[in-house]
C-alpha cells in the first residue's frame, strides 16, 4: 500500500508539473497558468514577481473581482469576517483587492499550494450569493455538528508528509472506541475539489495517530453529487457523506 501511494503521489506531482504553463509578461511579470480550475471551469492563474522583498506571488485581484461581477459581494460585516477567516486559513493576505502572499526561493512551491488554495476556497464564496444558497453550508455543517453533540475542533490545520499545510474544517479527537477523524465540507463538489480533498488526506493520513478516518461532506442541496465523486473519495479512504443524508452517520461521528 505504502509503494502505491508513492505511485499516486509521484504521478500527482508529474500531472501538476505537465499541466502547468509559464508565460513571461511585459512588465516583468511571470503568469503561471494553473491545471487547478474555477467554477467557470477556466485555469487559475497567478503571477510572480521579484523586488528587494523577495518573491511576490498574487492573484491580481482576478478572484475578488470575478465574484463581483457575478454578483457576490463580500460587503457585509459576516462575510469580511469569512473573508479574512478564510485567507488567514492559508497564510495568505489581501491587499487592494488582490489575493497574495510573499515567499524565498526555498518555500516558493509551499507557498504557491497556498495561495492556490485560497483562491479556490474564496471562489468557493459565490455560494453565499442570495440567488444560489440562502444559508452557509460551513455553518450549516457546524450547527449540525453542534445539535447532535459532536465534539470537535474547528479550523484545524495540519503538515503532511510534503511540508505542506493543509486546513480541516473540523477535527473530531479519538474516543475510547473510535479513531481521530478528519472532516472537510465542500459546498460545490466537483472532479477539482474531491482532487484537493485527496491530496490532503493522502498527504496527511501517514503523519497522523493510526486508523485516523477521513470525511467528506458534500452538499447535494442544491445540485445532486455524482456516483463518480463519491466513488472516486471511497477509494483513497475518503468516506462521503452527503448532507441529505447526514443522519446515518451520526452515530459514526459522535462516538
Amino acid at each position: 500500500m505504502i509503494r502505491e501511494v508513492n505511485d499516486l503521489m509521484d504521478s500527482h506531482w508529474k500531472w501538476l508539473r505537465d499541466s502547468t504553463a509559464i508565460r513571461s509578461l511585459d512588465s516583468g511579470w511571470v503568469e503561471i497558468t494553473t491545471p487547478y480550475l474555477d467554477r467557470h471551469n477556466d485555469m487559475l492563474q497567478i503571477y510572480a514577481s521579484r523586488d528587494d522583498r523577495g518573491l511576490l506571488l498574487t492573484d491580481d485581484g482576478d478572484t475578488l473581482h470575478d465574484l463581483e461581477i457575478c454578483g457576490c459581494k463580500l460587503v457585509t460585516p459576516k462575510r469580511q469576517s469569512l473573508l479574512q477567516q478564510t485567507l488567514a486559513g492559508f497564510g495568505v493576505e489581501l491587499r487592494d483587492g488582490a489575493i497574495e502572499v510573499r515567499t524565498s526561493s526555498e518555500n516558493f512551491a509551499l507557498r504557491k499550494h497556498s495561495l492556490i488554495q485560497a483562491m479556490l476556497a474564496v471562489n468557493d464564496l459565490f455560494f453565499l450569493s442570495v440567488s444560489n444558497v440562502s444559508s452557509l453550508f460551513l455553518e450549516d455543517v457546524q450547527t449540525w455538528l453542534d445539535t447532535e453533540e459532536i465534539r470537535y475542533t474547528p479550523k484545524v490545520k495540519l503538515s503532511g508528509k510534503s511540508g505542506f499545510d493543509h486546513l480541516f474544517e473540523f477535527v473530531i479527537p479519538k474516543s475510547k472506541t473510535r479513531p481521530e477523524r478528519l472532516l472537510h465540507a465542500i459546498n460545490s463538489p466537483s472532479r477539482d475539489t474531491a482532487e484537493l480533498i485527496t491530496f490532503k488526506w493522502m498527504d496527511t493520513k501517514d503523519v497522523r495517530p493510526p486508523n485516523s478516518q477521513a470525511y467528506a461532506i458534500l452538499n447535494d442541496s442544491e445540485h445532486s453529487v455524482s456516483q463518480g465523486i463519491q466513488d472516486a473519495l471511497r477509494r483513497y479512504e475518503i468516506q462521503p457523506v452527503l448532507w441529505s443524508k447526514r443522519s446515518e452517520y451520526r452515530e459514526a461521528l459522535v462516538a
